[in-house]
């Protein structure tokens, strides 16, 4: 990685603002009920925490649209931190200001402080700068372990690292940049892609990107239609984006010049209704009668899939392969995340469906890494520069 990593820094006694991804779901008893973004930052917190640091951790939680919500306060997330690390973790009453100043300067080396949810305030989404300036008057290093928001230039991960004299990746954003640049730098070969999810527009970059760089596409999930109809074929009622069929074409296309593997499924479950009691039956690509549509993938689909997943060494996974939060149209999705499990090769699954897949499946043990930003491994995957990455302290 050609950025400055948290492990090459001495931080004995600084004042470290630990930029994190605690955007973690709340149940209406404000407890924390998924604390799998909480313990990706272990590593870096305790690392910082038994270096002697005074450790700030700052980040959002849900969308207060710069207005203070008290249902959306970071006191939960403080709580559950607390219970992880076996010590107290305060709460700031803001992110910025005269008195998180005053806690930040009571914190003694190996203490921590979870500051206030940053988009409490407008201007964290704005990049405002003068947020960025009192975020920064509050450290003497910034450190980035929240790859989520990498994708996105806010005051919070993009801002004060303009007003603070070093700013470092912490040990999950550095993971992160590892694995994704690995597959799209250096990938071991053969390289395939798993794409599925709802829509072609959701993917448009990231399937022209990846179609010149890996050896097969594999597409399922409700984007299949669209290219299934751009060939020709009768979809029935399924997911259709008819205005993206000309870029359906354009990316199959590609694909053949490159001599690109480009895998749709051949056949398919398929319902009247998405509804977990409708009735179904499995059909061809070709034979899928009007009025009905298709849901997941089928047998000979899910097949085909697991012999070109089973011969990878380098695999990406991002979007399920049908509707899988419904019982009848799961099959598709665990017959994957099974393949890759089985793979042996170097796997990275993003976006939350396919990570809920995994877990859901009993393998999410088994891959290699498991990233926690869906839109930001999207745009890394598609070739785009990350502002939040990009703004961290270059290597020497």
């Amino acid at each position: 990685m050609a950025k400055v990593s948290i492990a090459d820094l001495d931080l004995k006694g600084k004042r470290v603002l630990l930029r994190v991804d605690f955007n973690v779901p709340l149940s209406e008893r404000q407890e924390v009920t998924d604390d799998t973004r909480i313990r990706a930052a272990l590593p870096t917190i305790r690392h910082a925490l038994g270096q002697g640091a005074k450790l700030l951790l700052i980040s959002h939680l849900g969308r207060p649209k710069g207005k203070v919500v008290p249902a959306l306060s970071l006191a939960p997330v403080a709580a559950r931190l607390s219970q992880l690390l076996g010590q107290p973790v305060a709460v700031a009453p803001d992110c910025m200001g005269d008195a998180v100043k005053a806690a930040a300067a009571a914190l003694r080396p190996g203490q921590a402080l979870m500051l206030e949810n940053c988009r409490f305030h407008a201007g964290d989404e704005k990049n405002d700068e003068a947020m960025s300036r009192a975020l920064a008057e509050l450290c003497d290093v910034f450190v980035n372990d929240a790859f989520g928001t990498a994708h996105r230039a806010h005051a919070s991960t993009v801002g004060v690292t303009k007003f603070v004299p070093l700013s470092a990746a912490g040990f999950l954003m550095a993971k992160e940049l590892e694995y994704l640049g690995r597959a799209v730098a250096d990938p071991a070969r053969p390289f395939v892609a798993v794409l599925g999810g709802a829509k072609v527009s959701d993917k448009i970059g990231v399937l022209k990107h990846l179609v010149t760089k890996v050896d097969a596409l594999l597409v399922g999930g409700g984007m299949a239609y669209t290219f299934l109809k751009a060939q020709g074929m009768d979809v029935g009622a399924s997911l259709l984006e008819a205005d993206k069929l000309d870029v359906a074409r354009e990316i199959l296309d590609r694909a053949r010049a490159t001599g690109v593997t480009f895998l749709l499924p051949m056949d398919h479950v398929i319902a009247e209704k998405a509804e977990a009691t409708a009735p179904t039956r499995t059909a061809d690509s070709t034979a899928i009668p009007a009025g009905w549509m298709g849901l997941d993938i089928g047998p000979k689909a899910r097949e085909a899939f697991a012999t070109v997943i089973r011969g990878a060494r380098t695999l990406v996974w991002n979007g399920p392969m049908g509707v899988f939060e419904l019982p009848p149209f799961r099959e598709g999705t665990f017959a994957v995340a099974r393949a890759i499990a089985i793979s042996g090769a170097t796997s990275i699954v993003g976006g939350g469906d396919s990570v809920a897949a995994v877990t859901q499946a009993g393998v999410a043990d088994k891959m290699s890494h498991i990233s926690t930003g869906g839109g930001a491994s999207l745009e890394f995957l598609e070739g785009i520069d990350l502002p939040g990455v990009a703004a961290l302290t270059d290597k020497k």
